[in-house]
Order: structure tokens, then sequence, then C-alpha cells
């Protein structure tokens, strides 16, 4: 029986906190090597968990409100200009004047998969406890809350809290191994997590490997028995398994080739949301998320920019 206080999804704006940035991506021609210089493919875009699953929501339809904080360097304007120009409302986004607009730098080898990644994520510790408590008013006209966590502790806490208090479910994306343990003291009130295999070992105790999904899926069922309602776990190539109480499953990767990974895992995430809010089942729902994901890996850049339901739908696993 679902709760009399069980958050339900409304029409209104879906509420985007978190990271924004530029992403640099590496992409290895042969062999790495270390202690020299390697010939590769350099791209450069926008980025930030946050920012990436805003811009894949509102090229999806949603209305989408981003709250962040980047720098008022020419490349923070032109982050806000492209999000605007998606239809994303940055109006509220914190502008800060003496720091840089925050950065990502990611190293993948020749077959597209992450080697190393280094982060400067610093500006995101502006966004404080008394400036959300200051948006309070964007909580109460939300239809749900995504976030990842870069946040501080603090503010989870206080994202919670005004969740709790405007009955909004709450999708996490746990963001990084060193990050992902921000959400562990959240699980019973996560409306939805999207960690990878290696993060969802670390929030159920236990050695997750991408070719076994059956260890995956049992992860999933575990995050679900802790009280989240919908839990989705990346694999190899993003693949994934998921559970909720109602249903479970794994869907294999769509065979691609991988341009540039980053940002896969927001797509797939943001296709998520866009299928539940629309009330496509989460069976449904998950294939959207798979189809986004690989859509993404096969362009240059964190969001497809042409991207649609009819493209998701085009690219769907058989």
């Amino acid at each position: 029986m679902i709760p009399d206080d069980a958050p339900v999804l409304m029409d209104g704006p879906v509420l985007v906190i978190g990271a924004a940035g530029v992403d640099i991506v590496g992409r290895v021609k042969g062999e790495l090597k270390r202690d020299t210089s390697n010939p590769a493919q350099i791209l450069s875009s926008f980025g930030g968990v946050a920012r990436n699953v805003a811009e894949n929501l509102s090229r999806l339809g949603e209305d989408v409100i981003l709250l962040t904080a980047v720098g008022t360097d020419r490349v923070g304007d032109q982050m806000l200009d492209g999000l605007a120009a998606a239809g994303v409302d940055v109006g509220h986004v914190l502008r800060l004047p003496e720091q840089q607009t925050g950065s990502y730098l990611a190293v993948v080898n020749a077959r597209g998969v992450l080697q190393y990644a280094l982060d400067d994520m610093r500006i995101i510790n502006a966004i404080s406890s008394e400036f959300l408590h200051g948006k309070e008013s964007l909580f109460e006209q939300a239809s749900l809350v995504f976030i990842d966590t870069n946040l501080s502790k603090e503010c989870l806490r206080t994202v919670f809290s005004l969740a709790r208090r405007n009955n909004l479910p709450i999708c996490g994306d746990p963001t990084a191994t060193s990050l992902a343990m921000k959400l562990n003291p959240y699980l019973g009130r996560l409306f939805m997590i999207t960690p990878n295999y290696i993060e969802a070992g670390m929030l159920c105790g236990r050695d997750l490997s991408p070719t076994r999904p059956e260890g995956a899926l049992d992860a999933a069922k575990s995050l679900v028995n802790q009280g989240v309602e919908i839990a989705i776990i990346t694999l190899a190539q993003f693949a994934l398994c998921y559970a909720s109480a109602e249903t479970c499953g794994h869907v294999p990767a769509i065979e691609t080739e991988v341009v540039d990974p980053i940002g896969a895992a927001e797509a797939l995430t943001a296709a998520v949301i866009f299928g539940l809010m629309n009330e496509i089942p989460l069976d449904e729902a998950v294939q959207l998320g798979v189809s986004a994901a690989a859509l993404t890996m096969s362009h240059p850049g964190s969001v497809l920019p042409d991207l649609s339901l009819q493209k998701l739908y085009d690219r769907l696993v058989n």
C-alpha cells in the first residue's frame, strides 16, 4: 500500500541541483603510456552531472530549473546562454565573480573507456543551505528534484528537508566513487538512484562486476529493500540492471561506436525521469535510458543537441 505521504509526480518543472562546468576529454589513439605525451583526440564541451541532466530533460520537452554556481567568466556566460537556448531556466544560477567555472578533465582509451579523470568543482561549495532556503519557492512549484553529490553534506540535508516539506520525490546520482556514500543516509527517502556498479557496490557493501548482471540485479533489489523506490545500476558500456517493488530486469547495452562516453549516464537518467513523468512504465523507461546513453556516446560532447523521444524509440534495443 502506498503511504499517504508518499511523493507523487505532478505537473511542474523539474528542479535540478548540482554541478556545471566544462568537460575536456582526451581519447588516446594507441596504448596509454605514462611519463610521456600520448597522441589523442581532445574534445571540449559543457558538462557537469546536473547541467547535463537539465539539458537532456529540456531537450526532451520537460520544464527544467537549474540551480548551480558558475563564474562570471566567459565560459560561464557561454554555458548559461547555451542552456537558455535549449529551454532550461537559468535565472536562479549563482554567479561568482571571484571564482572560475568548474571543469572536468578525462582520459579515455582508444575504445572510449574512461581511464583517469580530474575535476575541479570547488565553486559548487558556494551553494549553501541558506541559498537553498532562499529558493524554497522553487521547491513549492516543482514536480521532482534531481541532485548530484557534488553538493555538500549540509546542502544535501537541506534539499531532503525542503523536498519532504513539499512532498517532492528526489532522484539522486552518486556521481563518483569518492562522493557516493553521501547518499547512504538518504536511501530510504530516494525516489530513484542511478549508481554505476562500483558506486552501487559501495552502497550495498559488496563487490560487483560489470560482466555479472545477476550480481547487479541483486544489488538493485537490495537498494529497494533499503527504501529506494527505483534503483538503476549501470554496467559496462551502459547496460543496466534495475529494480522496484513491482518489477526488475536487465537491459543489455546497445552496440554503438563510442565517440565520447562522458555524459551518457546523465542522458540515461534524464530519459528515465522523462519516461516516468510521462507515465511510461519503468520497464520501457529504462530501455529509453539505454537508448539515450547509446545516442550520447556516439556523439562528440556531453549532450546530443537534437535529442528527441522519436530518436530514443528509433534506437531502442531490439
